[in-house]
């Protein structure tokens, strides 16, 4: 496949570009700053570009089979969140192209809590809470295209850095937990779903989940 990720020398956007070439597809991995070149692996096609600007998503989006989105915006910008997404769908509105977008988990309802979502939770991290909301709203923004073929993935409650196993378990709207009531997967993981979702669509203008 012809994948274009954006974000690509972020913490998820490293990792999906290594899946997605271990896998032979060829990935145009784009940053905003092409100082972050030396940071891609070699074979990848580094290109500079802004997820935000219509023009740039177009431009890099043509003849593509899909275009995943692993931006995340700099504490204090989290309302860029939503530009970008309304920027992305604009500019695939142009070329056809299917959007992955990584977003985020606050939204997801919790088990055994009558609807409540991992936001409401008291214990939820007050420095969070700002990406959290600037999330939701990217979701909704989703929700409100029609003319894209896109799919939203929100990570397990805890996303770090850890290893590949290639397993995982599938959710929609609720938090995908173990029989202890965790919520984890790994960021190697997570470009795995990712990936797979990418050759075996099953989620069209969706959201989903992923976790162990």
């Amino acid at each position: 496949m012809r994948i274009t990720v954006f974000g690509a020398a972020g913490n998820v956007g490293s990792r999906v570009v290594a899946e997605a070439l271990s896998r032979g597809h060829q990935v145009t991995a784009v940053v905003r700053d092409p100082a972050r070149f030396r940071e891609l692996p070699a074979a990848a096609h580094a290109r500079t570009g802004d997820a935000g600007n219509v023009e740039d998503v177009a431009e890099l989006s043509i003849g593509q089979d899909v275009v995943i989105s692993a931006t995340r915006p700099a504490p204090g910008r989290e309302s860029e969140l939503v530009t970008t997404t309304k920027a992305l769908l604009a500019g695939l509105t142009r070329t056809g192209v299917r959007l992955l977008i990584v977003g985020g988990a606050a939204t997801l309802t919790v088990p055994g809590t009558g609807g409540g979502t991992v936001i409401d939770d008291p214990n939820f991290p007050a420095a969070w809470r700002d990406i959290a909301r600037a999330c939701s709203d990217q979701l909704e923004t989703c929700r409100a295209e029609t003319g894209v073929d896109w799919a939203y993935l929100s990570p397990a409650a805890l996303l770090e850095p850890g290893e590949r196993t290639g397993t995982y378990r599938l959710g929609t709207d609720e938090l995908v937990v173990d029989a202890e009531g965790n919520s984890v997967i790994s960021m190697e993981d997570l470009a795995v779903v990712l990936l797979d979702e990418a050759e075996r669509p099953k989620h069209h203008q969706a959201r989903f989940t992923a976790a162990y």
